[in-house]
Protein backbone atom coordinates (compact mmCIF):
# COMPACT_ATOMS: atom_id res chain seq x y z
CA UNK A 1 0.00 0.00 0.00
CA UNK A 2 2.64 2.44 1.08
CA UNK A 3 4.67 1.70 -2.38
CA UNK A 4 1.15 2.61 -4.35
CA UNK A 5 1.14 5.81 -2.29
CA UNK A 6 4.23 6.38 -3.78
CA UNK A 7 3.81 5.65 -7.06
CA UNK A 8 0.93 7.87 -7.61
CA UNK A 9 2.88 10.29 -5.87
CA UNK A 10 5.51 9.80 -8.14
CA UNK A 11 3.27 9.54 -11.23
CA UNK A 12 1.27 12.80 -10.40
CA UNK A 13 4.88 14.79 -10.17
CA UNK A 14 5.99 13.50 -13.58
CA UNK A 15 2.19 14.61 -14.90
CA UNK A 16 2.72 17.99 -13.62
CA UNK A 17 6.19 18.34 -14.90
CA UNK A 18 4.71 17.74 -18.82
CA UNK A 19 1.87 20.19 -17.83
CA UNK A 20 4.93 22.96 -17.15
CA UNK A 21 6.47 21.79 -19.84
CA UNK A 22 3.64 22.32 -22.23
CA UNK A 23 2.91 25.89 -20.48
CA UNK A 24 6.63 26.73 -20.22
CA UNK A 25 7.30 30.43 -20.41
CA UNK A 26 10.96 31.61 -21.72
CA UNK A 27 10.49 34.41 -18.72
CA UNK A 28 9.97 31.96 -16.08
CA UNK A 29 12.14 31.53 -13.28
CA UNK A 30 14.79 29.20 -13.60
CA UNK A 31 14.80 27.99 -9.97
CA UNK A 32 10.98 27.25 -10.75
CA UNK A 33 12.34 25.13 -13.41
CA UNK A 34 14.76 23.19 -11.13
CA UNK A 35 11.76 22.39 -8.74
CA UNK A 36 9.55 20.58 -10.86
CA UNK A 37 12.71 18.53 -12.35
CA UNK A 38 14.01 18.41 -8.88
CA UNK A 39 10.56 16.68 -7.39
CA UNK A 40 9.75 13.65 -9.67
CA UNK A 41 13.27 12.42 -9.25
CA UNK A 42 13.11 12.93 -5.10
CA UNK A 43 9.46 11.09 -5.38
CA UNK A 44 10.89 8.54 -7.89
CA UNK A 45 13.60 8.01 -5.06
CA UNK A 46 11.26 7.20 -2.52
CA UNK A 47 9.08 4.99 -4.77
CA UNK A 48 12.65 2.49 -5.62
CA UNK A 49 13.28 2.78 -1.42
CA UNK A 50 9.57 1.24 -1.00
CA UNK A 51 10.07 -1.47 -3.97
CA UNK A 52 13.50 -3.18 -3.06
CA UNK A 53 13.94 -5.43 -0.27
CA UNK A 54 17.57 -4.91 -0.86
CA UNK A 55 19.47 -2.70 1.28
CA UNK A 56 22.29 -1.57 -0.50
CA UNK A 57 19.81 -0.83 -3.22
CA UNK A 58 17.75 0.99 -0.76
CA UNK A 59 20.39 3.22 0.34
CA UNK A 60 21.31 3.92 -3.07
CA UNK A 61 17.92 5.07 -3.50
CA UNK A 62 18.07 6.74 -0.34
CA UNK A 63 21.09 8.88 -1.61
CA UNK A 64 19.31 9.76 -4.80
CA UNK A 65 16.73 10.93 -3.08
CA UNK A 66 18.87 13.78 -1.19
CA UNK A 67 19.52 15.29 -4.39
CA UNK A 68 15.90 16.24 -3.95
CA UNK A 69 15.75 16.91 0.00
CA UNK A 70 18.91 18.90 -0.56
CA UNK A 71 18.73 21.21 -3.82
CA UNK A 72 14.87 21.61 -3.90
CA UNK A 73 14.64 23.53 -0.78
CA UNK A 74 17.59 25.66 -1.74
CA UNK A 75 15.41 26.19 -5.21
CA UNK A 76 12.41 26.87 -3.03
CA UNK A 77 14.20 29.51 -1.16
CA UNK A 78 15.71 31.19 -4.39
CA UNK A 79 12.34 31.26 -6.06
CA UNK A 80 10.70 33.14 -3.08
CA UNK A 81 13.19 36.01 -3.43
CA UNK A 82 12.84 35.75 -6.90
CA UNK A 83 9.39 36.17 -7.03
CA UNK A 84 9.34 38.55 -4.38
CA UNK A 85 11.41 40.87 -6.03
CA UNK A 86 14.22 41.03 -3.21
CA UNK A 87 18.00 40.81 -4.82
CA UNK A 88 20.39 38.35 -3.44
CA UNK A 89 24.02 39.29 -3.88
CA UNK A 90 26.10 36.65 -6.54
CA UNK A 91 28.67 36.32 -3.44
CA UNK A 92 25.43 34.93 -1.50
CA UNK A 93 23.86 33.03 -3.77
CA UNK A 94 27.44 31.14 -4.47
CA UNK A 95 28.22 30.23 -0.85
CA UNK A 96 24.31 29.12 -0.58
CA UNK A 97 25.33 26.72 -3.52
CA UNK A 98 28.52 25.79 -1.85
CA UNK A 99 26.82 25.07 1.75
CA UNK A 100 24.28 23.10 0.28
CA UNK A 101 26.60 20.94 -1.93
CA UNK A 102 28.74 20.51 1.31
CA UNK A 103 25.50 19.38 3.14
CA UNK A 104 25.00 16.34 -0.08
CA UNK A 105 28.32 15.16 0.05
CA UNK A 106 27.41 14.70 3.45
CA UNK A 107 24.37 12.29 2.79
CA UNK A 108 26.34 10.53 0.40
CA UNK A 109 27.90 8.78 3.51
CA UNK A 110 24.71 6.78 3.93
CA UNK A 111 25.74 3.26 4.19
CA UNK A 112 29.71 3.90 4.36
CA UNK A 113 29.90 5.07 7.81
CA UNK A 114 28.40 5.99 10.89
CA UNK A 115 27.72 9.34 10.06
CA UNK A 116 25.00 10.56 8.78
CA UNK A 117 23.12 7.16 9.90
CA UNK A 118 24.78 5.29 12.91
CA UNK A 119 22.17 2.31 11.76
CA UNK A 120 20.04 1.80 9.08
CA UNK A 121 17.48 -1.62 8.54
CA UNK A 122 14.99 -2.25 5.79
CA UNK A 123 11.54 -3.78 7.15
CA UNK A 124 8.27 -5.11 5.00
CA UNK A 125 5.47 -2.74 5.51
CA UNK A 126 2.29 -5.35 4.08
CA UNK A 127 4.46 -5.88 1.15
CA UNK A 128 6.10 -2.24 0.92
CA UNK A 129 9.62 -1.58 2.23
CA UNK A 130 10.43 1.15 4.53
CA UNK A 131 14.17 1.77 5.93
CA UNK A 132 14.34 2.71 9.78
CA UNK A 133 16.94 5.00 10.31
CA UNK A 134 19.39 5.94 13.56
CA UNK A 135 20.35 9.27 12.66
CA UNK A 136 24.29 10.26 13.45
CA UNK A 137 26.35 13.58 13.82
CA UNK A 138 26.10 14.67 10.47
CA UNK A 139 22.40 14.90 9.69
CA UNK A 140 22.38 17.33 12.95
CA UNK A 141 23.72 20.03 10.09
CA UNK A 142 21.62 18.42 7.32
CA UNK A 143 18.51 19.47 10.20
CA UNK A 144 20.51 22.98 10.47
CA UNK A 145 20.34 23.84 7.01
CA UNK A 146 16.59 23.09 6.47
CA UNK A 147 15.69 24.97 9.12
CA UNK A 148 17.93 27.81 8.00
CA UNK A 149 16.16 27.50 4.31
CA UNK A 150 13.30 27.74 5.86
CA UNK A 151 13.69 31.16 8.24
CA UNK A 152 14.98 32.75 5.03
CA UNK A 153 12.44 32.04 3.11
CA UNK A 154 9.73 32.65 5.48
CA UNK A 155 11.51 36.43 6.14
CA UNK A 156 11.11 37.21 2.56
CA UNK A 157 7.76 36.45 2.65
CA UNK A 158 7.18 38.31 5.47
CA UNK A 159 9.27 41.32 4.78
CA UNK A 160 7.28 41.30 1.25
CA UNK A 161 4.33 41.20 2.61
CA UNK A 162 4.47 44.41 5.41
CA UNK A 163 7.62 46.12 3.17
CA UNK A 164 6.97 45.55 -0.82
CA UNK A 165 3.90 47.52 -2.56
CA UNK A 166 5.19 46.19 -5.71
CA UNK A 167 4.87 42.58 -4.84
CA UNK A 168 1.18 40.85 -5.24
CA UNK A 169 -0.01 39.61 -2.42
CA UNK A 170 -1.81 36.79 -4.10
CA UNK A 171 1.82 35.71 -4.75
CA UNK A 172 3.02 36.38 -1.06
CA UNK A 173 0.01 33.88 -0.03
CA UNK A 174 0.68 30.93 -2.65
CA UNK A 175 4.61 31.15 -1.65
CA UNK A 176 3.46 30.44 1.92
CA UNK A 177 1.61 27.12 1.49
CA UNK A 178 3.91 25.19 0.14
CA UNK A 179 6.91 26.31 2.17
CA UNK A 180 4.56 26.41 5.44
CA UNK A 181 3.20 22.71 4.59
CA UNK A 182 6.82 21.20 3.28
CA UNK A 183 8.14 22.29 6.54
CA UNK A 184 5.63 20.86 8.61
CA UNK A 185 5.02 17.59 7.09
CA UNK A 186 9.27 17.39 7.29
CA UNK A 187 9.14 17.53 10.64
CA UNK A 188 5.71 16.15 11.66
CA UNK A 189 4.57 13.90 8.65
CA UNK A 190 4.74 10.59 10.37
CA UNK A 191 3.35 11.74 13.67
CA UNK A 192 -0.11 13.11 11.59
CA UNK A 193 -0.30 10.02 9.41
CA UNK A 194 0.28 7.60 12.71
CA UNK A 195 -2.33 10.30 14.75
CA UNK A 196 -5.03 9.15 11.64
CA UNK A 197 -3.63 5.77 11.61
CA UNK A 198 -2.89 5.93 8.09
CA UNK A 199 0.28 4.80 5.96
CA UNK A 200 2.06 5.37 9.83
CA UNK A 201 5.06 4.37 8.19
CA UNK A 202 5.31 5.92 5.34
CA UNK A 203 6.16 9.79 4.42
CA UNK A 204 4.03 12.67 3.72
CA UNK A 205 6.54 14.76 2.17
CA UNK A 206 6.12 12.96 -1.41
CA UNK A 207 2.29 14.25 -1.35
CA UNK A 208 3.42 17.73 -0.36
CA UNK A 209 6.10 18.14 -2.99
CA UNK A 210 2.78 17.49 -5.66
CA UNK A 211 0.80 20.11 -3.51
CA UNK A 212 3.85 22.71 -3.95
CA UNK A 213 3.85 21.58 -7.37
CA UNK A 214 0.31 22.52 -8.44
CA UNK A 215 0.58 25.59 -6.42
CA UNK A 216 3.61 26.77 -8.60
CA UNK A 217 1.65 25.96 -11.65
CA UNK A 218 -0.54 28.69 -10.16
CA UNK A 219 2.23 30.87 -9.53
CA UNK A 220 3.48 30.48 -13.26
CA UNK A 221 0.38 31.17 -14.74
CA UNK A 222 -0.17 34.31 -13.14
CA UNK A 223 3.61 35.48 -13.02
CA UNK A 224 3.55 36.44 -16.59
CA UNK A 225 0.99 38.91 -16.08
CA UNK A 226 2.96 40.26 -13.41
CA UNK A 227 6.32 40.56 -15.27
CA UNK A 228 5.41 43.79 -16.69
CA UNK A 229 8.40 44.38 -19.27
CA UNK A 230 8.22 41.21 -20.48
CA UNK A 231 4.50 41.24 -20.89
CA UNK A 232 4.68 43.98 -22.53
CA UNK A 233 7.18 43.42 -25.42
CA UNK A 234 5.38 39.69 -25.76
CA UNK A 235 2.58 42.26 -26.61
CA UNK A 236 4.16 44.40 -29.25
CA UNK A 237 6.08 41.19 -30.95
CA UNK A 238 2.60 39.46 -30.93
CA UNK A 239 0.46 42.47 -32.18
CA UNK A 240 3.64 42.90 -34.95
CA UNK A 241 3.38 46.64 -34.99
CA UNK A 242 7.27 46.96 -34.20
CA UNK A 243 10.18 45.35 -36.20
CA UNK A 244 13.21 43.69 -33.86
CA UNK A 245 16.78 43.60 -35.31
CA UNK A 246 19.59 42.21 -33.66
CA UNK A 247 23.18 42.77 -34.30
CA UNK A 248 26.72 41.63 -32.59
CA UNK A 249 29.41 43.89 -31.02
CA UNK A 250 31.25 43.27 -35.13
CA UNK A 251 27.75 44.72 -36.83
CA UNK A 252 27.31 40.92 -37.85
CA UNK A 253 23.48 40.22 -38.46
CA UNK A 254 21.76 38.12 -35.36
CA UNK A 255 18.07 38.40 -36.57
CA UNK A 256 14.90 39.88 -36.51
CA UNK A 257 11.29 39.35 -37.10
CA UNK A 258 8.56 39.37 -40.03
CA UNK A 259 7.82 43.33 -39.51
CA UNK A 260 11.25 44.34 -39.92
CA UNK A 261 11.82 42.49 -42.99
CA UNK A 262 8.50 44.02 -44.40
CA UNK A 263 10.06 47.62 -44.12
CA UNK A 264 13.69 46.10 -45.00
CA UNK A 265 13.05 43.24 -47.34
CA UNK A 266 17.18 42.90 -47.86
CA UNK A 267 17.08 41.30 -44.34
CA UNK A 268 15.33 38.03 -45.45
CA UNK A 269 18.56 37.48 -47.60
CA UNK A 270 21.06 37.97 -44.97
CA UNK A 271 23.15 34.98 -43.15
CA UNK A 272 23.11 34.82 -39.26
CA UNK A 273 26.29 35.48 -37.92
CA UNK A 274 27.78 37.18 -41.31
CA UNK A 275 28.41 40.26 -41.52
CA UNK A 276 26.34 42.85 -43.99
CA UNK A 277 27.25 42.96 -47.61
CA UNK A 278 24.27 44.55 -49.01
CA UNK A 279 25.17 48.16 -49.77
CA UNK A 280 21.36 49.74 -49.11
CA UNK A 281 21.65 47.93 -45.91
CA UNK A 282 25.34 49.94 -45.70
CA UNK A 283 24.16 52.75 -46.27
CA UNK A 284 21.18 52.65 -43.28
CA UNK A 285 21.44 50.07 -40.84
CA UNK A 286 25.16 49.96 -40.22
CA UNK A 287 25.76 53.46 -40.76
CA UNK A 288 22.84 54.13 -38.53
CA UNK A 289 24.82 51.48 -35.49
CA UNK A 290 28.13 53.48 -36.27
CA UNK A 291 27.11 56.55 -35.60
CA UNK A 292 25.19 55.29 -32.43
CA UNK A 293 28.73 53.29 -30.85
CA UNK A 294 30.36 56.75 -31.22
CA UNK A 295 28.27 58.88 -29.93
CA UNK A 296 25.00 57.15 -27.73
CA UNK A 297 22.77 60.26 -27.97
CA UNK A 298 22.02 59.06 -32.02
CA UNK A 299 20.01 56.86 -31.08
CA UNK A 300 16.85 57.62 -32.57
CA UNK A 301 16.77 57.83 -36.69
CA UNK A 302 13.82 58.71 -38.70
CA UNK A 303 13.71 56.24 -42.37
CA UNK A 304 11.13 57.12 -44.95
CA UNK A 305 9.91 54.50 -47.46
CA UNK A 306 7.37 55.47 -49.63
CA UNK A 307 4.70 57.51 -47.80
CA UNK A 308 5.95 56.22 -44.56
CA UNK A 309 8.11 57.13 -42.36
CA UNK A 310 9.50 55.26 -39.98
CA UNK A 311 11.50 55.69 -36.27
CA UNK A 312 14.28 53.48 -35.71
CA UNK A 313 15.15 53.55 -32.10
CA UNK A 314 18.74 51.91 -31.46
CA UNK A 315 20.06 50.69 -27.90
CA UNK A 316 22.32 47.68 -26.33
CA UNK A 317 21.56 44.60 -26.50
CA UNK A 318 21.65 42.85 -23.63
CA UNK A 319 21.02 39.54 -21.29
CA UNK A 320 20.54 40.52 -17.82
CA UNK A 321 23.11 42.84 -16.87
CA UNK A 322 25.31 42.21 -19.44
CA UNK A 323 25.09 43.96 -23.04
CA UNK A 324 26.23 41.93 -25.74
CA UNK A 325 25.50 43.87 -28.91
CA UNK A 326 23.02 46.41 -30.26
CA UNK A 327 19.21 45.92 -31.23
CA UNK A 328 16.88 48.28 -33.35
CA UNK A 329 13.22 48.92 -32.38
CA UNK A 330 11.11 49.80 -35.78
CA UNK A 331 7.61 51.63 -35.26
CA UNK A 332 5.93 53.15 -37.83
CA UNK A 333 5.98 57.27 -37.51
CA UNK A 334 3.64 58.65 -40.34
CA UNK A 335 0.89 60.00 -38.64
CA UNK A 336 2.76 61.74 -35.63
CA UNK A 337 5.27 62.86 -38.63
CA UNK A 338 2.58 63.76 -40.56
CA UNK A 339 0.88 65.66 -37.52
CA UNK A 340 3.94 67.58 -36.70
CA UNK A 341 4.46 68.86 -40.68
CA UNK A 342 0.98 70.07 -40.06
CA UNK A 343 1.84 71.86 -36.66
CA UNK A 344 5.26 73.35 -38.38
CA UNK A 345 2.85 74.73 -41.23
CA UNK A 346 0.13 76.16 -38.85
CA UNK A 347 3.17 77.28 -36.77
CA UNK A 348 4.77 79.07 -40.08
CA UNK A 349 1.90 80.97 -41.28
CA UNK A 350 0.97 81.95 -37.70
CA UNK A 351 4.71 83.59 -36.98
CA UNK A 352 4.08 85.12 -40.82
CA UNK A 353 0.96 86.53 -39.36
CA UNK A 354 1.94 87.73 -36.34
CA UNK A 355 5.11 89.14 -38.08
CA UNK A 356 2.71 90.94 -40.41
CA UNK A 357 0.49 92.53 -37.66
CA UNK A 358 3.55 93.55 -35.21
CA UNK A 359 5.62 95.20 -38.30
CA UNK A 360 2.16 97.39 -38.78
CA UNK A 361 2.25 98.12 -34.95
CA UNK A 362 5.40 98.95 -34.94
CA UNK A 363 5.39 100.95 -38.38
CA UNK A 364 2.18 103.03 -36.29
CA UNK A 365 4.14 103.16 -33.54
CA UNK A 366 7.23 104.85 -35.09
CA UNK A 367 4.93 107.24 -37.05
CA UNK A 368 3.57 108.62 -34.19
CA UNK A 369 6.89 108.92 -32.59
CA UNK A 370 7.92 110.67 -35.80
CA UNK A 371 4.56 112.79 -36.30
CA UNK A 372 5.81 114.12 -32.46
CA UNK A 373 9.19 114.85 -33.53
CA UNK A 374 7.88 116.95 -36.45
CA UNK A 375 5.52 118.37 -33.96
CA UNK A 376 7.79 120.13 -32.20
CA UNK A 377 9.76 120.56 -34.74
CA UNK A 378 6.55 122.98 -36.29
CA UNK A 379 7.36 125.10 -33.32
CA UNK A 380 10.85 126.14 -34.40
CA UNK A 381 10.81 128.00 -37.27
CA UNK A 382 14.42 127.84 -37.29
CA UNK A 383 14.80 123.97 -37.34
CA UNK A 384 12.14 123.45 -40.84
CA UNK A 385 13.77 119.72 -41.89
CA UNK A 386 15.96 118.90 -38.98
CA UNK A 387 14.60 115.78 -38.31
CA UNK A 388 14.71 114.53 -41.50
CA UNK A 389 18.00 115.62 -42.27
CA UNK A 390 19.90 114.47 -39.39
CA UNK A 391 17.92 110.97 -39.74
CA UNK A 392 19.26 111.09 -43.48
CA UNK A 393 23.04 112.16 -42.21
CA UNK A 394 23.15 109.38 -39.45
CA UNK A 395 22.55 107.60 -42.21
CA UNK A 396 25.20 107.85 -44.26
CA UNK A 397 27.54 108.20 -41.67
CA UNK A 398 26.50 104.39 -40.80
CA UNK A 399 27.00 103.13 -43.73
CA UNK A 400 30.47 104.10 -43.84
CA UNK A 401 31.22 102.96 -40.42
CA UNK A 402 29.71 99.36 -41.40
CA UNK A 403 32.79 99.41 -43.98
CA UNK A 404 35.40 100.12 -41.43
CA UNK A 405 37.40 98.06 -38.93
CA UNK A 406 37.28 100.29 -35.94
CA UNK A 407 33.83 99.72 -34.54
CA UNK A 408 31.98 96.47 -34.72
CA UNK A 409 28.37 97.73 -35.58
CA UNK A 410 25.40 95.02 -35.40
CA UNK A 411 22.64 95.31 -37.63
CA UNK A 412 20.19 95.79 -34.67
CA UNK A 413 22.94 98.78 -33.63
CA UNK A 414 22.73 100.04 -37.09
CA UNK A 415 19.11 100.19 -37.62
CA UNK A 416 18.02 101.42 -34.07
CA UNK A 417 20.13 104.51 -34.13
CA UNK A 418 18.97 105.38 -37.20
CA UNK A 419 15.59 104.74 -35.96
CA UNK A 420 15.83 106.77 -32.82
CA UNK A 421 17.83 109.92 -34.64
CA UNK A 422 14.22 111.39 -35.32
CA UNK A 423 13.83 111.72 -31.78
CA UNK A 424 17.06 113.22 -30.60
CA UNK A 425 15.19 117.09 -30.04
CA UNK A 426 12.09 115.47 -28.32
CA UNK A 427 12.88 117.53 -25.39
CA UNK A 428 12.43 120.94 -27.10
CA UNK A 429 8.80 120.77 -26.24
CA UNK A 430 8.83 121.59 -22.51
CA UNK A 431 10.94 124.88 -23.96
CA UNK A 432 8.70 128.04 -23.79
CA UNK A 433 8.09 129.52 -27.23
CA UNK A 434 9.77 132.59 -26.46
CA UNK A 435 12.58 131.01 -26.01
CA UNK A 436 12.67 128.32 -28.72
CA UNK A 437 11.46 131.04 -31.46
CA UNK A 438 14.13 133.75 -30.46
CA UNK A 439 15.37 134.85 -33.68
CA UNK A 440 18.26 136.45 -31.88
CA UNK A 441 20.85 135.04 -29.29
CA UNK A 442 19.68 133.54 -26.57
CA UNK A 443 21.08 135.20 -22.72
CA UNK A 444 22.83 133.04 -20.52
CA UNK A 445 19.37 132.60 -18.36
CA UNK A 446 17.38 131.49 -21.68
CA UNK A 447 20.42 129.40 -23.05
CA UNK A 448 20.36 127.54 -19.52
CA UNK A 449 16.28 127.20 -20.39
CA UNK A 450 17.35 125.85 -23.40
CA UNK A 451 19.92 123.48 -22.53
CA UNK A 452 17.05 121.28 -20.42
CA UNK A 453 15.97 119.91 -23.62
CA UNK A 454 18.58 117.38 -23.63
CA UNK A 455 17.88 115.53 -20.37
CA UNK A 456 14.01 116.11 -20.60
CA UNK A 457 13.77 114.51 -23.91
CA UNK A 458 15.70 111.24 -22.23
CA UNK A 459 12.81 111.50 -19.72
CA UNK A 460 10.44 111.81 -22.84
CA UNK A 461 11.58 109.06 -24.69
CA UNK A 462 11.60 106.20 -21.36
CA UNK A 463 8.19 107.36 -21.04
CA UNK A 464 7.06 106.81 -24.19
CA UNK A 465 8.97 103.69 -24.81
CA UNK A 466 9.01 102.03 -21.36
CA UNK A 467 6.10 99.51 -22.03
CA UNK A 468 8.44 98.37 -25.06
CA UNK A 469 9.70 94.76 -25.15
CA UNK A 470 12.65 96.06 -27.08
CA UNK A 471 14.95 97.16 -24.57
CA UNK A 472 18.08 97.57 -26.65
CA UNK A 473 16.09 100.21 -28.98
CA UNK A 474 14.90 102.47 -25.58
CA UNK A 475 18.21 102.33 -24.06
CA UNK A 476 19.65 103.89 -27.26
CA UNK A 477 17.17 106.38 -27.96
CA UNK A 478 17.04 107.99 -24.64
CA UNK A 479 21.07 108.04 -25.17
CA UNK A 480 20.85 110.30 -28.54
CA UNK A 481 18.11 112.31 -27.07
CA UNK A 482 20.26 113.03 -23.85
CA UNK A 483 23.34 112.93 -24.85
CA UNK A 484 23.94 114.14 -28.83
CA UNK A 485 25.66 118.12 -27.08
CA UNK A 486 27.93 116.20 -24.29
CA UNK A 487 31.77 117.00 -25.85
CA UNK A 488 34.43 114.84 -26.40
CA UNK A 489 36.89 117.03 -24.11
CA UNK A 490 33.69 117.13 -21.52
CA UNK A 491 32.64 120.81 -22.27
CA UNK A 492 29.35 119.85 -23.34
CA UNK A 493 25.63 118.97 -21.50
CA UNK A 494 23.50 118.16 -19.86
CA UNK A 495 25.98 116.44 -17.67
CA UNK A 496 29.89 117.17 -18.85
CA UNK A 497 30.44 113.63 -20.17
CA UNK A 498 33.87 113.09 -21.53
CA UNK A 499 35.45 110.89 -24.59
CA UNK A 500 34.04 107.56 -23.89
CA UNK A 501 31.44 108.34 -21.04
CA UNK A 502 29.73 109.75 -24.11
CA UNK A 503 27.56 106.51 -25.63
CA UNK A 504 28.60 105.81 -29.07
CA UNK A 505 25.21 106.41 -30.39
CA UNK A 506 25.29 110.05 -29.02
CA UNK A 507 28.72 110.83 -30.66
CA UNK A 508 27.26 109.59 -33.60
CA UNK A 509 24.04 111.77 -33.53
CA UNK A 510 26.40 115.04 -32.55
CA UNK A 511 28.46 114.79 -36.00
CA UNK A 512 25.03 114.72 -38.13
CA UNK A 513 23.52 117.18 -35.72
CA UNK A 514 25.99 120.72 -35.96
CA UNK A 515 26.82 119.45 -39.78
CA UNK A 516 23.23 119.86 -40.38
CA UNK A 517 23.08 123.40 -38.32
CA UNK A 518 26.12 124.41 -40.12
CA UNK A 519 25.22 124.11 -43.95
CA UNK A 520 21.43 124.46 -43.47
CA UNK A 521 19.44 128.29 -43.48
CA UNK A 522 18.17 129.67 -40.41
CA UNK A 523 16.27 132.72 -40.53
CA UNK A 524 18.67 134.32 -38.18
CA UNK A 525 21.57 133.10 -40.50
CA UNK A 526 22.31 132.14 -43.69
CA UNK A 527 23.92 128.52 -44.44
CA UNK A 528 27.76 128.02 -44.49
CA UNK A 529 29.21 126.76 -47.32
CA UNK A 530 30.41 122.88 -47.30
CA UNK A 531 33.77 124.12 -47.28
CA UNK A 532 33.43 125.82 -44.17
CA UNK A 533 31.53 123.41 -42.57
CA UNK A 534 34.11 121.31 -43.35
CA UNK A 535 36.96 123.19 -41.59
CA UNK A 536 34.63 123.41 -38.41
CA UNK A 537 34.01 119.68 -38.01
CA UNK A 538 37.37 118.95 -38.29
CA UNK A 539 38.70 121.53 -36.28
CA UNK A 540 35.97 119.80 -33.83
CA UNK A 541 37.73 116.59 -33.97
CA UNK A 542 39.25 115.09 -30.71
CA UNK A 543 37.66 118.24 -29.18
CA UNK A 544 34.01 118.39 -29.54
CA UNK A 545 33.64 114.95 -31.69
CA UNK A 546 35.71 111.84 -31.47
CA UNK A 547 38.45 111.97 -33.22
CA UNK A 548 37.81 108.45 -34.33
CA UNK A 549 35.10 109.30 -36.23
CA UNK A 550 36.85 111.17 -38.40
CA UNK A 551 37.79 109.00 -40.98
CA UNK A 552 33.95 108.40 -41.65
CA UNK A 553 33.26 111.43 -41.54
CA UNK A 554 35.55 112.08 -43.92
CA UNK A 555 34.45 109.40 -46.17
CA UNK A 556 30.57 110.37 -45.96
CA UNK A 557 31.20 113.71 -46.84
CA UNK A 558 30.99 113.60 -50.25
CA UNK A 559 27.39 111.71 -49.82
CA UNK A 560 26.28 114.36 -47.46
CA UNK A 561 27.52 117.34 -50.00
CA UNK A 562 25.61 115.70 -52.47
CA UNK A 563 22.65 114.69 -50.09
CA UNK A 564 22.20 118.85 -48.83
CA UNK A 565 22.80 119.99 -52.95
CA UNK A 566 20.09 117.97 -53.63
CA UNK A 567 17.52 118.86 -51.11
CA UNK A 568 18.54 123.20 -51.83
Amino acid sequence: MIAGYYSAAFWLSVILMLVYAFVYHRHYDVHISLIFVLVPISNLAQLLISQNDDLSSALLANRIMYIGGCYLILMVTLAVFSLCDIKLNRYIRLLLYLITTGVFICTQQIGRNELYYKSVTIVNDNGSFVLVKEYGILHVIYYIMVVAYFMLGIGAIAYSFFRKNQVSNRFIALLALPEVLSYICFFAGRTLLRAFDFFPNAELIPLVYDVALIVYLIITHKLVLYNLPDTVIDTIVQNGDTGFISFDWGFRYLGSNETAKGIFPELSELTVDKTIKTESLKSTLIKWLTDFSRDNTCDNVFYSKGDQTFLINISYLSDGSHKRGYQMFITDDTKDQQYIALLDSFNTELKAEVAQKTEHIVEMHDNLILSMAMMVESRDNSTGGHIRRTSEGVRILIDEMKHGGEFELSERFCSNIIKAAPMHDLGKIAVADSILRKPGRFTEDEFAIMKTHAAEGARIVHEILKGTDDEDFRVLAENVAHYHHERWDGSGYPEGLKGEQIPLEARIMAIADVYDALVSKRFYKESMSFEQADSIIMEGMGKQFDKRLEPYYIAARPRLEEYYSNID
